[in-house]
């Protein structure tokens, strides 16, 4: 493969992320109102500061890969379709907690596959800074997943 061809392939993911950024923004706030279990609530704080972190590193590699953010992101708009379903139609407290982290979770599993699949092209075509900022948001990711299977486990066992 040619490194012009992957690096445009880069350049979408990166606007890819950045409208994905935008989503999980909007869907943080609203959701975080939902929220019952205090911890839980501390967590998706502690999350919604990191993913401002992580959306200053996507632009970032976006303006290392020579792009623009001209693009949507429909799986997350679809993911956050979803999440408000199951928030509006859990029983109790408990259950819209243990969705919400259910359904965060399946987020953090798309921010992991994005990032740990951008560090692996920008690595390829020696985009340093980007490879390094995607690691980084991967690792980070992998964390707050981990944490929510933490709390999730809590919430089951009261």
């Amino acid at each position: 493969m040619e490194k012009q061809n992957l690096k445009e392939l880069i350049k979408q993911g990166f606007a890819a992320m950045k409208a994905g950024s935008k989503v999980a923004e909007e869907a943080t706030s609203e959701i975080q109102n939902d929220v019952k279990n205090e911890e839980l609530k501390n967590a998706l704080q502690q999350g919604n500061e990191q993913s401002k972190v992580w959306a200053q590193r996507i632009d970032q590699g976006l303006e290392e890969a020579g792009g623009n953010a001209d693009q949507d992101n429909e799986i997350l708009k679809a993911h956050y379709q979803v999440s408000k379903k199951i928030r509006q139609q859990a029983a109790d407290d408990n259950t819209r907690d243990l969705g919400i982290i259910a359904s965060g979770q399946m987020s953090l599993h798309y921010w992991i596959a994005a990032f740990g699949t951008q560090a692996s092209y920008a690595a390829a075509v020696g985009l340093a800074q980007a490879q390094q900022a995607m690691q980084a948001c991967l690792d980070e990711a992998k964390q707050a997943d981990e944490k929510y299977t933490q709390i999730a486990k809590s919430i089951l066992g009261a």
